[in-house]
């Protein structure tokens, strides 16, 4: 037996439960680990909600991101053998494979090795924020050195990834919060530019950052009716990427803008778009790894950490906006 988190019904943070369940034996192409170490994100609390691409069968477990070491492997699995320190890689399904417990069961295709001098804790903080900002940047934005690239709710993991990832390509990183408390947090992180919209224009504010020219490409998971703002500063020809949906509210897409301006909006899904394609996914874990070995990545955890039985205080926290990195969960 083991701890496993789960839930009956839609809702909070409150609908989850940590339950024992039996150990599951990994099936054909599939491998076990035994989870050292849980990271959140924003999926997880839109799959609970019913708002996500998927919609749960109950009783549910959840969970994308987790770390440890592989204790059974199935048929097929050549790549890994038990004792190697891996986390998973998101895209899988939810109803089948949700990691958040004390055993996890993932197909060996969404597992890769993490360098050995990482702990556990840095090794779930990985593959969802640096995948995603490779694909989103990399892949579909075609990032060019001196690029300007405005970063939205860059105070999470994958904006904060972001900001490495253009750093290091020689691009120009703006990051955009709406608390003024996460502005020097941000600049310590590597913003060149930050931009608080509670107190600040972004539209000035990005316009005087580029020259007039307008952001290259804009990084956003908020969409909603905030699409219509990242159409105002956005360069023409220039490319919005949209990889989450955090705002309540149908997206209004700026018809007109787009006419005048000729940008593009492009959605992304790290699981549909990268993990999807092993040549892709191949060469985003050589681009990240290469770049954690130089030092040019450097995950940022969030302060405060919490344990598996703490798991819905650690969601509550997450939604609460106040953590700057990833929540971390220690199981």
């Amino acid at each position: 037996m083991s701890k496993a988190v789960k839930f009956y019904e839609f809702g909070g943070p409150e609908v989850l439960k940590v339950e024992e369940e039996s150990l599951r034996e990994p099936r054909t192409g599939e491998v076990r680990i035994k989870v050292q170490a849980l990271g959140l994100n924003r999926a997880e609390a839109l799959y609970r909600t019913n708002t996500y691409t998927e919609q749960a069968r109950f009783p549910s477990r959840i969970g994308y991101e987790a770390a440890g070491v592989i204790d059974a492997v199935g048929e097929g699995v050549n790549e890994f053998q038990i004792g190697d320190r891996v986390s998973t890689i998101p895209g899988f399904s939810l109803n089948q494979y949700g990691v958040a417990g004390e055993m996890a069961v993932v197909p060996a295709l969404h597992v890769a090795k993490y360098p050995e001098n990482f702990s556990p804790d840095v090794g779930t903080s990985l593959w969802m924020q640096y995948l995603t900002a490779y694909g989103c940047l990399i892949e579909f934005g075609k990032l060019k050195r001196g690029d300007a690239v405005a970063i939205t709710a860059a105070s999470s993991s994958v904006g904060l990834a972001a900001i490495q990832l253009v750093n290091d390509a020689g691009g120009v990183s703006i990051a955009i919060t709406r608390k003024a408390e996460k502005r020097d947090r941000l600049i310590q992180a590597g913003a060149q530019h930050v931009i608080v919209t509670d107190k600040e224009d972004m539209i000035e504010q990005v316009d005087a950052i580029t020259n007039g020219k307008g952001a290259e490409i804009v990084f956003d998971p908020v969409s909603g009716p905030y699409l219509e703002k990242l159409a105002d500063i956005v360069t023409p020809e220039g490319l919005i990427v949209e990889y989450g949906w955090l705002a309540e509210g149908t997206p209004v897409f700026p018809v007109v803008p787009a006419i005048v301006k000729g940008f593009r909006v492009q959605g992304f899904h790290l699981g549909f778009h990268v993990t999807a394609h092993p040549e892709r996914l191949k060469a985003g874990i050589n681009y990240v790894n290469q770049r954690l070995q130089s030092g040019a990545f450097r995950p940022l955890i969030a302060e405060k950490r919490f344990t598996l039985d703490q798991i819905v205080d650690a969601y509550r926290y997450m939604e609460s906006n106040e953590q700057l990195g990833k929540i971390v969960v220690t199981v």
